[in-house]
């Protein structure tokens, strides 16, 4: 081999050591940061969790939120509303006052009354997130800048339920009373899904709407279903996809006399009151929304969209129902604040 070609292929040899070199010191802080430190850490998140902290209808949620927070090396600012929009907007205002890197909302004011805000938001360089009820225009406008949602179907989740109550004996023309939110905004399908897949059935439905106190302090339910019972004696099912609700149905039954089957009873949510509701035989189906999710998923988005660009995510958390026949497997992690 010449003194010529040994030079050249000696000076290639050179030139691909310092290319592999250059591209090792370009990925080293990536890799470094990656190995040492927790994807978002230094990140902050303001979180809606919806109801009261602790209870059934949002523990779950919370516990999923802290464990992905953990996970991430992320500081959660968790926000509870009692389920009342205007709070949940304020707590939005208070959110983006601290310039975090993201904020998870509930669905619930519906996209009108966060559009301006989130937009706001938006500009300001914070990424929003959305969970439990869907704002399908703000996730349409919003999902490249990493706006998701994780939660039901709200229309096939209420749906569901339906058919599930269905199915546990009702006949043409029996009656049915579905308490409902078929006002709020997107949230409203919910109910929808439900009333629709009872009147398929043939089941003559009544319709109650939970009233906003009711909504925020779901044992005032109880006199209300009871004096209802008392002028429908005749009444052979009582379905709602408000978990708070749910977990009070059982009480308001035995209030009215009424024996554990003697009323099909479909709802949301594994609260523990509802848990005993169905072992008992008072509830006969609940829609499992793995709220879980519901809180793991948001806090998910907000460090990969922060830190990667990812756009939003839409995640149907809930398909199926719980029974009595099969609650018994999933007592454990109910107890442990995880379904």
């Amino acid at each position: 081999m010449s003194q010529r070609n040994s030079s050249r292929i000696f000076s290639r040899a050179l030139f691909g050591l310092g290319l592999v070199s250059g591209l090792a010191v370009l990925a080293g802080p990536a890799a470094a940061q990656s190995s040492d430190k927790p994807l978002g850490d230094g990140m902050v998140m303001y979180m809606q969790m919806g109801g009261n902290a602790g209870d059934g209808a949002t523990l779950a949620r919370t516990t999923g939120a802290r464990d992905a927070a953990k996970a991430f090396g992320l500081q959660l600012i968790e926000q509870y509303s009692a389920w009342q929009p205007e709070t949940m907007l304020n707590h939005f205002r208070e959110g983006m006052a601290a310039s975090p890197a993201c904020i998870g909302i509930m669905g619930h004011p519906g996209s009108d009354a966060f559009a301006d805000l989130v937009d706001e938001a938006r500009e300001a360089g914070i990424v929003v997130t959305s969970g439990n009820a869907p704002l399908t225009e703000l996730y349409n406008k919003h999902q490249a800048g990493g706006f998701g949602y994780a939660g039901v179907d709200l229309f096939t989740g209420g749906y569901i339920t339906g058919k599930s109550m269905a199915d546990q004996g009702l006949q043409k023309g029996d009656k049915a009373l579905v308490y409902g939110l078929l006002s709020e905004a997107e949230r409203g399908q919910s109910t929808l899904g439900l009333k629709t897949a009872l009147e398929e059935a043939g089941v003559t439905v009544d319709y109650l709407e939970i009233s906003p106190e009711v909504n925020s302090d779901s044992s005032l339910v109880v006199p209300i279903l009871a004096a209802y019972l008392a002028n429908n004696p005749d009444v052979k099912a009582i379905g709602t996809q408000h978990g708070g609700v749910t977990a009070f149905i059982p009480k308001a039954l035995e209030d009215s006399g009424k024996k554990p089957g003697d009323v099909v009873v479909g709802g949301i949510d594994l609260a523990p009151a509802t848990i005993d509701g169905l072992e008992e035989g008072w509830i006969s189906t609940v829609l499992d929304q793995q709220l879980y999710l519901q809180g793991f998923l948001p806090v998910t988005q907000c460090v990969l969209s922060a830190k990667y660009g990812f756009t939003g995510l839409f995640t149907n958390t809930g398909s199926g129902t719980v029974t009595p026949k099969t609650i018994g497997a999933l007592v454990p992690l109910i107890e442990k604040g995880i379904r």
